[in-house]
């Protein structure tokens, strides 16, 4: 079984073999979906390569997500779940793509993010059970609202290089999410900054921390209160793509954003 010090020694051995790039539309890029029922680990008719690996170190993953559904995740942890099944449908195009680095990147980033809901799964089914809502329309009402805002708060080309100032694009998706939050008051944010490889760790990690801070600033302004956001930072870390291209640092020059459901643990106690 492949664990994550595992991924990531297949995602340095795949160097030669796969190229990071920014991913056109359909092949791989923030929020795009696809058919995983047809997607297999499996190439038939072709030499073992890399690929077979992070496909394998896929199909894991998703069998972890598919386990952790079935146990109740998505009633008590219901933006967590949705957030999981965007990642998974990133790495499926990535992966059909051939990015690899990106694929592996992801897949690290995936496992990490699902043994963190098993443990929060673990704790709270340790208690109690996680049952569906009593009444499914507002449910799927709030998993389409998760998935909006989730969807609006990690787009691409955030910030310029060396700064904390937001794009006017990624501005206008910021008042619009703040404005969907204030209507939705079980969903809270937790925000993570990132920096590419240029520069120190120390001042990465400085820049990193900042572009979260100024997101929080600017959600503040919009009108959601301080109190629904929390914010930390990773520095160069964490890239969502690897590689030293241009596209490649813009892309990794963000803040990542997670919606947290305060009000969908449905539970039997």
């Amino acid at each position: 079984m492949f664990s994550l010090k595992s991924s990531s020694a297949l995602l340095l051995a795949i160097t030669a073999v796969g190229c990071s790039s920014y991913p056109p539309e359909g092949n791989g890029g923030l929020g795009e979906y696809t058919v995983l029922n047809d997607f297999s680990p499996v190439m038939p008719d072709e030499p073992l390569g890399p690929e077979h690996g992070l496909r394998f170190d896929f199909h894991l993953a998703k069998l972890q997500l598919d386990a952790l559904i079935t146990q109740g995740a998505e009633w008590c942890f219901p933006a967590a779940v949705v957030q999981a099944q965007t990642k998974e449908k990133r790495i499926a195009r990535e992966l059909e793509a051939g990015l690899l680095l990106d694929a592996a990147n992801d897949i690290v980033i995936q496992r990490k993010q699902l043994s963190k809901l098993e443990r929060q799964l673990d704790y709270v089914t340790a208690e109690t059970r996680c049952e569906p809502p009593l009444n499914d329309a507002d449910y799927q009402h709030q998993m389409a609202m998760i998935e909006k805002i989730y969807n609006l708060l990690n787009i691409d080309n955030q910030f310029a290089k060396a700064s904390i100032e937001i794009n006017p694009k990624y501005m206008g998706h910021l008042a619009e999410a703040a404005n969907l939050l204030k209507q939705h008051k079980s969903l809270n944010l937790s925000v993570t900054g990132h920096a590419d490889k240029d520069g120190s760790v120390e001042y990465n990690q400085d820049l990193a921390m900042g572009r979260a801070k100024q997101v929080e600033r600017y959600l503040t302004i919009f009108g959601l209160s301080p109190n629904r956001i929390q914010t930390q930072a990773v520095g160069e870390s964490l890239p969502l793509y690897q590689g030293d291209s241009e596209a490649t640092k813009l892309t990794n020059r963000r803040v990542s954003i997670e919606v947290i459901s305060t009000g969908g643990q449905h539970v039997n106690r």
